[in-house]
């Protein structure tokens, strides 16, 4: 015998809020909590839309389980990011999600935000999901201690959610083997704000009967304050024939008229929500909250909407799905072909023409992800309570379209502002003079002495007569690296001072030791000493060596020229 899932569930508003922002779903082989955030905006749309997208995976027969959750709950996010690009009035909007999947003895989990999932096997209660918040954060760098967790002031700032703030978020993805009798509770935070886990504990393992332990939980909730909505999913793992075949038997076999006329494009509000809720009516479930109001009301995300409608596009073009019934074993539903050739309703196709209900939901899962790539997005659910003009939904421009607009303009635009700042720039250096050298000769430049690679950002204004080798050595080293002026008639004043500071022949400087001693210009007559001897001559007058004249006139052209600094 395969295993299951038996389940109770319940969502209660609390006592604080005004709506319902949670969602829950839970069937034979899928269980969702989804905590919607964003106020009065759009919590409820987020946990609705994440949750009816979620609902159709209910089934057997995947190729790959493993990936199937991860894979629909990107697709989600995607969907939730399409409703905020046609709906700007819902940014902001998110939603917590944690949904196991059961396929033959292995339970896929995958989890995001701080909606928890608890497990129930023999004499062991654990939390199987850890909370993605910034006090959890703090907890694992040992920065907190876990008993101070409880009443941290920031503990529901969450730090991982489905939504518009992230485009690929980060999903905690688990895979454990189960045996039957042992339990599962899955919970918002409205839950565990108010009970805490050993009173979990001891409801899930003695309160008897899920719906009972359902119950309670939620009346232990509301009667400690509820300041938050709160959501319960309780489950079992059982074999397939301990389930009440009365239970679980789907109540319709086939779509009603009505239903099947939602495929059509321009049908669209309650119509669709028909198709949705006998949909979800062909197998056995419990959904509540936010998600539960939206089929009921018709008030569903128009994203929905859509996957519904392939979904009964592919029963149209003669998909028979396998359902699961209380007995474990699949119920064929008659394929439209059969009806319109006469057949009598409730006539199943032939045993293994019919495929798996696994591979069809697989199906519907892979085209789903490809129409949320280019659908029109609008969110329908609480438009009419929120006040918002049904004109200014339907003429939403499709998010896709939208970017694909975007884009080349936004490149068109950064494209300009840097040609501008280029013209500019260049503009502003042609009102810029320097005096520098050209060939040996001093000379006057329009422009900076300087280069963008190979582009000079300066050309030749007017060049002097004066060589540069007749200009003193600091004036020289000065000119090499350019002498900047503030105008035209600025450049010509440093030209003038430096031809005022030429030097008749510049001569190079040589070394002290090489000079020759000085020779007497002139002798004087030795007078006469005491001693009889002539005193030897000394010159009475000598030529200064040229390093001391080169020196002089260098540094008054230094001082002339720092004048005009």
């Amino acid at each position: 015998m395969s295993l299951v899932l038996h389940f109770a569930a319940r969502s209660d508003v609390g006592r604080v809020r005004s709506k319902n922002d949670d969602s829950a779903y839970a069937g034979r082989h899928l269980a969702v909590v989804a905590d919607g955030m964003g106020g009065h905006v759009g919590g409820d749309v987020a946990s609705a839309s994440t949750v009816l997208d979620l609902a159709p995976l209910d089934a057997t027969g995947y190729p790959d389980p493993s990936t199937v959750l991860p894979d629909e709950i990107q697709n989600a996010n995607l969907i939730l990011n399409d409703l905020v690009h046609a709906n700007p009035k819902l940014a902001g909007m998110g939603t917590t999600c944690t949904a196991v999947l059961l396929a033959g003895t292995t339970l896929h989990l995958a989890h995001i935000g701080d909606s928890r999932a608890y497990r129930l096997r023999e004499d062991e209660f654990s939390q199987v999901t850890k909370d993605h918040t910034f006090v959890q954060r703090l907890v694992d760098e040992g920065r907190l201690h876990p008993d101070d967790a409880e009443s941290h002031p920031h503990k529901n700032v969450l730090m991982r959610v489905l939504g518009d703030v992230d485009a690929s978020p980060e999903l905690d993805i688990t895979a454990l083997e189960v045996t039957a009798g042992e339990r599962w509770l899955l919970c918002s935070d409205g839950l565990t704000a108010v009970v805490p886990p050993t009173v979990i504990e001891s409801k899930l393992r003695h309160g008897g009967d899920l719906r009972d332990v359902v119950d309670e939980l939620v009346e232990l909730t509301l009667a400690g304050g509820a300041p938050d909505n709160v959501t319960i999913v309780a489950l079992e793992i059982v074999q397939s024939d301990q389930v009440d075949a009365l239970e679980t038997e789907p109540s319709s076999e086939v779509l009603s008229d009505e239903a099947l006329a939602a495929a059509t494009p321009s049908r669209t509000g309650p119509v669709s929500a028909t198709l949705l809720r006998e949909d979800l009516q062909s197998r056995p479930h419990e959904l509540v909250g936010a998600a539960d109001l939206a089929t009921q009301t018709g008030k569903i995300p128009i994203v929905t909407r859509r996957s519904t409608e392939k979904r009964a596009a592919a029963l149209l073009t003669g998909g028979s799905p396998t359902r699961i019934t209380g007995s474990g074993g699949p119920a064929g539903l008659p394929a439209p072909a059969a009806a319109a050739t006469g057949a009598a309703p409730g006539v199943s196709a032939p045993a293994g023409q019919a495929p798996d209900r696994g591979q069809e939901a697989a199906t519907q899962h892979t085209a789903h992800r490809a129409d949320a790539q280019d659908l029109t997005a609008q969110s329908d659910l609480d438009a009419e309570r929120r006040g918002i003009p049904p004109e200014d939904l339907t003429g939403a421009i499709p998010p896709r379209r939208r970017r694909s607009v975007f884009l080349p303009v936004f490149t068109a635009l950064l494209a300009l502002t840097f040609l501008a700042v280029l013209t500019f720039g260049y503009l502003w250096t042609q009102t810029q003079y320097y005096v520098g050298n050209n060939r040996g000769q001093v000379a006057i430049f329009n422009g900076v002495s300087q280069q963008v690679g190979p582009i000079s950002l300066s050309h030749l204004d007017h060049e002097t007569d004066i060589p540069l080798d007749r200009l003193p050595a600091y004036s020289r080293q000065r000119l090499l690296s350019g002498l900047p002026a503030r105008d035209l008639e600025h450049a010509q004043e440093i030209v003038a001072e430096l031809e005022g500071s030429l030097t008749p022949e510049a001569p190079p400087v040589s070394d002290p030791s090489t000079q020759p001693s000085p020779s007497p210009s002139a002798t004087a007559a030795p007078s006469p000493s005491p001693s009889g001897s002539a005193q030897s001559p000394s010159p009475s007058g000598t030529r200064p060596p040229a390093a001391e004249v080169n020196a002089v006139v260098d540094g008054a052209a230094a001082g002339a020229l720092g004048g005009r600094r």
